[in-house]
């Protein structure tokens, strides 16, 4: 009999203080995604005043020469993707395209609960691939599919905005 109550009472014992431990860990406090966004937001004017200059100077030859210029078929600004929503929050993807190129990303994201572990570290990854793939074709980040696949979503839906 007193073997059975000092087992259970450590039982009791060790279970309280696993659920003791687990409720007083906190997730480390996210890195603030807007920054970036508002250089991507601030420039869009001399970008567009740019590219008028050079397509008008091409005169007759405007058609060959825009396609040269710019073969990947985007024009140049700053645009904005849908937010696509998941499970935990939406993600919003902002572009900065000159001469064609992808020179920019920026990212909104949910930073609450388990999304303020993940997507401060899976985004910064995302944004890295976009820059040197130039498209949406950007491989997921393990441990964040859900946001890897808005963030493709969202970027989609600017590098179609983008489209000339």
């Amino acid at each position: 009999m007193r073997r059975s109550t000092a087992a259970a009472v450590g039982t009791l014992t060790g279970a309280a203080l696993i659920v003791g431990v687990r409720l007083s860990v906190q997730p480390p406090s996210a890195p603030a995604a807007a920054p970036p966004s508002t250089s991507l937001v601030d420039n869009p004017a001399p970008e567009a005043t740019a590219k008028k200059p050079a397509g008008t100077a091409g005169g007759a030859g405007k058609k060959t020469t825009e396609p040269e210029k710019n073969k990947s078929g985007l024009k140049d600004g700053t645009f904005k993707g849908k937010g696509a929503t998941n499970p935990y929050g939406t993600v919003q993807v902002t572009l900065k395209i000159a001469n064609g190129k992808i020179t920019a990303v920026d990212a909104t994201y949910p930073t609450t609960g388990n999304s303020a572990t993940i997507n401060p570290v899976a985004v910064p990854k995302l944004k890295q691939e976009t820059l040197q793939a130039q498209s949406a074709k950007v491989a997921a980040v393990s441990g964040a599919t859900y946001t890897s696949q808005s963030y493709q979503e969202s970027l989609q839906a600017a590098l179609d905005s983008a489209k000339a």
